[in-house]
Order: structure tokens, then C-alpha cells, then sequence
């Protein structure tokens, strides 16, 4: 009997147990890790982000895209599976008279239960392994998705309520000049603990299960990157240009979004500065912060500094976030958007949010302005 290969055949099994354990029942293991599902997930990413290179418009790659996060959670599953087959093979290979028969038995073994034997002496315990192995594994891929999903249905709530109040695509100025038309500056307080506590869950949930990061919004328009984007743009603004009014949740806010854009950036195995110079340059350019101000007093917002006092402080709060955000919206390949950063894949124009008429009973249509960036 070669101990040998038994003994390799094990080791594949051990350590694809111990993937297995590290991505559905201890989801923090230290970034960086070799694990199959890591790699998987990356095989099955670029493969997505290729064949939607093909796709003429944005809506066609949002549509393939969005295959990506389901085809990886399958895959995972598929090659856990195929590794256990490979091990326990080479493993049963000593007591089978050709390594067909160990292929055959270790998959029965493996998916039915030992339907097939080797009947060779000592063979028993690894058949029984492998159908223990098999059923457990399965077992913790299902009750891994219930909670994948109930994360994600959270994620997506606020990110949806946003629409109406930060236009689509999700735009920090315009957060901030559509409670103004409202007369609802007082709710943005309200707001930036609202986010303030789904960043909190942001950074908990896609630390623990990364594959939510590629899990795309229901609509092409939407995005979880994008929106937090422009919660913490809007909290910055308002800091910024209208320092007296704005609310103590708005600096609590950005503390907890930066926060977990960091996480996701340390899971990532992304390096970053934890500490940047409030006086650091940004990618953001003044002309396009000056005719966000601008739009923002058209508006009627009470601006209490100009957008040469204001942009200190602004690119002071920007610099704890931009770079990590940019670098995720490109990674997920989120909708084209302004103050979000290029996208590698994506060669469509940048749209501005519409905004919708506003109507009043009794009173005249006032249609949308539509906002033109500097050129």
C-alpha cells in the first residue's frame, strides 16, 4: 500500500476543508489569504468584465455583470468540490485496481452516499469521509447565502431611497440642493445618521463576505459605492460651505464612511494612507468643485463661505476617501457619475442627475435645470 499517496490526498482535503471553513464559517480570515474562493471569485470577475467589454451600451454590461457575483458563489462551490474529488482520488487510489475506479468511487462517495466500494481492506473510513465531506460542504454553501442575501437586501434599501433625494446617478451636490428646493435642510441630520449606521454595516458585512461587493444594485443606475460617495461628498459640502447650520451627525458620518471604505480597502489587500494630509492634492479639480457651488447657490442654499475659503476644507475631509472610493467604483465597474473617477471599462460619457419638474397645485410647471459641467 503506498501511504504516500494516501497521505497527499488527504493534505488536498485537509486544506480545501480549511478554505472551505475560512470562507463560509470564520468570514475574517486575514486578507491576503490564499483561498480558493478568492481566486475563484477573481477568475470568475474577469471573465465577466471581458465578455462585457462586447456590450455596446452601459445597461447590456450592467446586465452581464451582474451574472458575475451568483456565477462566483456556484464556482466556489463547483471547485470545493471537484478539490475534494481530486484529493479523496489520489487518496483511494492505493486500494483500487486502477486510479478510474478510485475516480469512481470517490464520487460516489463524494455526491450519493457510497453508492460504490472499493471492498478493499481500510478503504472504509476514507469512503465515509468523503460522503461526510461532501454533505457538509454543500450544507454550509446553503446556509451561507442566507446570509449574503439578507446583507445585500440591507445594502439596497438606503441606496434606493436615495434616488429621490441625490438623483441618478448619485451626486453630492445634489443632495444637498434638492433639500434645499424642499425646504428640508433640518432632515439632513436625520440622514447622515441613517448612513452614519449603514456604513457601519457596510464595513461589518463586505469585510466578511467580499462577493457582496460584486453583487450589482437591481437597477443599471444604482450603485452602493456611488451613493456613499456622494452621503459623504454632500456631508462634506456641507461642513465645508455652511459650517453653522450643518448637523454633528454630518462629522460622524464621514468618520464611519471613511471608516469602512478603509476595511473594505484592508480586505481588499489594498495599501492606503491611514493618516493623509488634510493639505494633500486630490483627483476632484477645483472647477469642478467651483461649479458645484455655483449650482448650489442658484439653488438658494445659504452658502456662508466662497469656493476659494470653502475648498480647504472640503479637500481636507475628500482626501480620508477618494482614492478608496475611486478605486472601487472602478473595480465593480459602478455606472459612469460625476466626482466618482474614470472607469477602465466603461468609455461612456459622464451623465449629470436630472432633476425632475417640480409642480405645485394651482402653480406653474418649473422644469428641471439641467446642470452642465465646466469644460
Amino acid at each position: 500500500m503506498n501511504v504516500f499517496e494516501i497521505a497527499v490526498g488527504l493534505a488536498i482535503v485537509v486544506a480545501t476543508f480549511a478554505s472551505v471553513t475560512s470562507t463560509f464559517v470564520m468570514p475574517r480570515s486575514k486578507p491576503g489569504r490564499l483561498r480558493v474562493a478568492i481566486l475563484v471569485n477573481r477568475a470568475v470577475r474577469l471573465l465577466g468584465v471581458g465578455l462585457s467589454r462586447f456590450a455596446p451600451s452601459y445597461q447590456q454590461k450592467d446586465s452581464v455583470l451582474a451574472i458575475v457575483a451568483p456565477a462566483s458563489l456556484l464556482a466556489q462551490l463547483a471547485m470545493f468540490l471537484a478539490l475534494f474529488l481530486a484529493g479523496y482520488t489520489i487518496a483511494l487510489v492505493p486500494y483500487a485496481p486502477s486510479i478510474g475506479t478510485a475516480l469512481e468511487v470517490a464520487a460516489s462517495s463524494l455526491f450519493t452516499a457510497t453508492l460504490a466500494h472499493v471492498h478493499a481492506a481500510g478503504d472504509a473510513p476514507v469512503e465515509v469521509l468523503a460522503a461526510v465531506t461532501g454533505a457538509v460542504a454543500v450544507a454550509l454553501q446553503i446556509g451561507y447565502l442566507p446570509a449574503i442575501y439578507q446583507a445585500f437586501n440591507r445594502r439596497e434599501a438606503l441606496v434606493t431611497l436615495l434616488e429621490s433625494k441625490a438623483g441618478l446617478p448619485a451626486w453630492g451636490p445634489e443632495l444637498l440642493i434638492r433639500h434645499q428646493l424642499i425646504a428640508s435642510l433640518d432632515a439632513l441630520g436625520d440622514l447622515y445618521r441613517d448612513w452614519e449606521l449603514w456604513s457601519a454595516d457596510l464595513g461589518e458585512s463586505h469585510v466578511s463576505y467580499p462577493i457582496l461587493l460584486f453583487f450589482r444594485s437591481p437597477e443599471p443606475g444604482y450603485s452602493f459605492v456611488l451613493a456613499l460617495l456622494a452621503v459623504l461628498d454632500a456631508a462634506a459640502l456641507h461642513l465645508s460651505l455652511m459650517p453653522s447650520s450643518a448637523s454633528s451627525h454630518a462629522r460622524f458620518c464621514l468618520r464611519m464612511g471613511f471608516t469602512a471604505l478603509r476595511r473594505i480597502a484592508s480586505a481588499m489587500g489594498w495599501t492606503y494612507d491611514p493618516d493623509p494630509d488634510p493639505d494633500s492634492d486630490i483627483l476632484l479639480t477645483f472647477e469642478e468643485f467651483g461649479f458645484a457651488v455655483e449650482q448650489m447657490a442658484v439653488a438658494g442654499l445659504p452658502l456662508e463661505r466662497s469656493a476659494e475659503e470653502a475648498w480647504p476644507q472640503f479637500r481636507g475631509w475628500r482626501v480620508n476617501y477618494e482614492a478608496i472610493a475611486y478605486r472601487l467604483a472602478d473595480r465593480v465597474v459602478a455606472p459612469p457619475a460625476p466626482w466618482s473617477g474614470e472607469r477602465r471599462h466603461l468609455a461612456e460619457d459622464v451623465p449629470m442627475p436630472e432633476r425632475p419638474p417640480h409642480r405645485s397645485p394651482g402653480g406653474k410647471s418649473i422644469e428641471a435645470a439641467r446642470h452642465r459641467p465646466p469644460t
